[in-house]
C-alpha cells in the first residue's frame, strides 16, 4: 500500500536482515515470505515489508508511542503517521481547479437501450453451425427487422426472449467486455452488422436508441473530488516520509533502492 524511493545502502537480499542493528529473524522471514504468494519475488517483498515495519516500530519507540518490546500494530502506525505527516486538507479552489483540469472524467454515463438474440454455446453444438444459424436470421432480421421481438422469443437462449430481447436500458460495465464493446465503441443504432462473440455464444444485437451522458456540476461531484486529493497528498506524504526513514537507516541483507518498490503491505 505504501510506495516510495529509497536510498538504502546497496547490499544482497541474502543472509541476516539488520535494521539499524536489529536482527530480524529467519523464522520471521519465513513467516512473512508465506504472505507474498503473488510477488514476483516473495523472498525478497518479505524482507522488503519487514524492515519498514522495523524502521517504523523504531520511529513509534522513539516517539514514546510504543514501550520497549511491544510488537507494533495498526493502529499505532496510524497514529504515528498522523503526527510525522500531517495532511493539509484540500481547499474548494484546489478543488475547482482539479475539476475544471479534468471535467470530461465528471459525467453521467452513457446509457444504450438495446435488444438481443442469444445463440448460446451449448455442449454438443458445433460452433460453427451455431454460428451458421445465428448468421442466417441476423440476414434475414436485416431484411425484416420488424420480426426481431417474434425471433427473440422463439429463438432466443436468453430469459429477455420472452420480452422479445429487450435489456432495457444498459450502461458500461454492465455487461461482459465484448457485448460493453459491441454497445459502447461505436455511435451506431440499428441492428448490428456482426455477430457479437462472447463467452456465452453469439448475439444478435439491436441497439434501438442511446443517450449520452452529461457533464455533471461541481456541486455533484466535489466530495469525490476532495476525497481523491486528500487520498494522492496523504499517499505523496508517507512516501516521501518512508523514503527519508530509508535514507537515514543502516540496513542489512536487502536493497531498498529500487524505484516505486511497494514497502509495504
Amino acid at each position: 500500500m505504501l510506495k516510495a524511493f529509497t536510498n538504502a545502502e546497496k547490499s544482497p537480499d541474502t543472509g541476516s536482515l539488520r535494521v539499524n542493528g536489529v536482527l530480524i529473524d529467519d523464522d520471521a522471514i519465513a513467516a512473512e515470505t508465506a504472505s507474498h504468494p503473488d510477488e514476483a519475488d516473495p523472498g525478497f517483498a518479505a524482507r522488503r515489508a519487514l524492515v519498514l515495519r522495523e524502521l517504523l516500530t523504531q520511529q513509534a519507540r522513539a516517539k514514546g508511542l510504543l514501550d520497549d518490546g511491544a510488537a507494533i500494530d495498526d493502529a499505532t502506525i496510524d497514529r504515528l503517521l498522523d503526527m510525522e505527516c500531517p495532511m493539509p486538507e484540500p481547499t474548494e479552489a484546489e478543488c475547482r481547479r482539479y475539476y475544471s483540469a479534468n471535467a470530461s472524467k465528471f459525467r453521467s454515463p452513457d446509457i444504450v437501450h438495446a435488444r438481443h438474440i442469444l445463440f448460446a454455446l451449448t455442449e454438443g453444438v458445433a460452433m460453427s453451425r451455431l454460428r451458421a444459424r445465428a448468421e442466417e436470421v441476423r440476414r434475414d432480421l436485416a431484411r425484416h427487422p420488424d420480426k426481431f421481438d417474434a425471433l427473440a422469443r422463439s429463438l432466443s437462449n436468453c430469459p429477455s426472449g420472452k420480452v422479445g430481447g429487450n435489456l432495457g436500458q444498459l450502461t458500461r460495465g454492465e455487461s461482459v467486455i465484448e457485448f460493453d464493446k459491441a454497445l459502447f465503441d461505436t455511435r451506431q443504432t440499428g441492428l448490428l452488422p456482426g455477430l457479437v462473440r462472447t463467452r456465452h455464444g453469439f448475439h444478435i444485437v439491436l441497439i434501438e436508441r442511446r443517450l449520452d451522458g452529461a457533464e455533471l456540476p461541481f456541486e455533484a461531484v466535489s466530495q469525490r473530488i476532495e476525497q481523491y486529493l486528500r487520498d494522492y497528498v496523504s499517499h505523496k506524504a508517507i512516501q516521501q516520509y518512508l523514503t527519508l526513514l530509508v535514507s537515514r537507516a543502516k540496513v542489512q541483507g536487502v536493497s531498498l533502492d529500487v524505484p516505486h518498490g511497494p514497502l509495504l503491505q
